[in-house]
């Protein structure tokens, strides 16, 4: 079930904001990444299941969102009563990609957005998401692939994601599926040079 197109998820992060301004909460910064910061930035039209908050901004750096703050969780409970949603419809799933490597540049590229008094939101940009978005097609294929061709990029940022993603599984399994993947994808030229 999916359940954010841009009016939902805007209206989810708004009344996020207002339980944090209720609960007189300290400001809360978060880098979000794939589906929603695709709807959110206009990237691809689809809708998403929910918010993925791969780190935390602090005094202008990047920091851990393992765990998220209690405040947040709590918000993020009343938002999913009200809006009846499941508990983690926000989560830091991808959290632990802040420790195994961010794509070089990543926190430069963050597009901002104020959602409201308490709650900024950085949206992680475009050649971002080609380099999770490939990544997670090799591990995962399905919407991952669709959205990494909605992307539309080119073949120098397909290279640069793939050796990336290199960097993230060393191994030559994976390295193999990856070839596979861009063969099947139409970069069969770019995954002759990896």
């Amino acid at each position: 079930m999916k359940f954010f197109n841009t009016e939902k998820l805007t209206q989810a992060l708004r009344l996020l904001d207002e339980q944090l301004i209720l609960s007189q909460s300290q400001p809360v910064e978060l880098v979000v990444c794939g589906g929603s910061a695709l709807i959110a930035c206009h990237l691809v039209n689809r809708t998403t299941q929910d918010v993925d908050v791969v780190a935390l901004m602090k005094d202008g750096q990047l920091v851990s969102a393992e765990p998220l703050p209690d405040e947040l969780l709590c918000a993020v409970q009343q938002v999913a009563a009200i809006l009846q949603l499941p508990d983690d419809w926000l989560n830091n799933g991808p959290a632990s990609q802040l420790s195994m490597g961010l794509p070089p540049g990543l926190a430069h590229r963050l597009q901002a957005s104020c959602v409201g008094e308490k709650l900024t939101i950085y949206y992680i940009a475009r050649q971002d998401q080609v380099y999770f978005k490939l990544f997670a097609a090799v591990d995962r294929g399905g919407y991952h692939i669709q959205d990494l061709k909605a992307l539309h990029p080119t073949d120098d940022e397909i290279f640069s994601a793939a050796q990336w993603c290199m960097e993230q599984d060393i191994s030559e399994g994976f390295r193999f599926l990856l070839k596979e993947l861009l063969t099947h994808i139409g970069w069969k030229h770019v995954g002759e040079q990896i």
